[in-house]
């Protein structure tokens, strides 16, 4: 079956038989919520079952504080960092979404970061994006499948999990 992890709920005790970390996107109030519209798409391609245990991680805290310090010295900012660098470490596939709205400086980290997981990454960067060029640069060198826009993105993003839980 599949089942949603948010931030910073616990979710390797699952074992899944797949994972996808939801990484893109998410500056509160700029960025489309596209996590719940992809977290649909996949819930109804991977129905549940007895035969898979597919864990989708999303990092859209819904008790996020923007007024929490950025450091290492706070707890629950140290708390949600870590849980998402997990989620990139621990995913089979990692469907990373930027939106032309946001500068997202940390999905570009997270992309520098992942370029080098061979296999995981299926990056949706639509036109207008402010670092397009920049995305498609290291999409091309990598080898990273990248999108223009959501609707084959997310079908292909189905398809890779399909091929995960074979």
């Amino acid at each position: 079956m599949a089942r949603l992890f948010r931030a910073p709920e616990m979710w390797r005790h699952t074992r899944p038989d797949a994972t996808v970390f939801l990484a893109g996107s998410i500056e509160m109030g700029a960025a489309v919520n596209w996590q719940d519209r992809l977290t649909a798409i996949l819930t109804a391609a991977f129905p549940t079952t007895d035969r898979l245990n597919l864990a989708i991680l999303n990092p859209r805290r819904e008790d996020w504080d923007s007024s929490w310090e950025q450091s290492i010295a706070n707890p629950r900012f140290r708390e949600q960092v870590e849980w998402e660098l997990d989620g990139l470490e621990g995913a089979s596939r990692v469907p990373m979404y930027f939106d032309p709205a946001t500068k997202s400086p940390i999905t570009l980290l997270e992309l520098g970061l992942c370029s080098f997981y061979t296999g995981k990454l299926l990056v949706c960067c639509p036109p207008g994006y402010w670092r397009r060029g920049n995305v498609e640069v290291v999409c091309a060198r990598y080898e990273i499948p990248l999108y223009e826009s959501f609707e084959p993105w997310s079908e292909a993003v189905v398809g890779a999990v399909n091929l995960s839980l074979r």
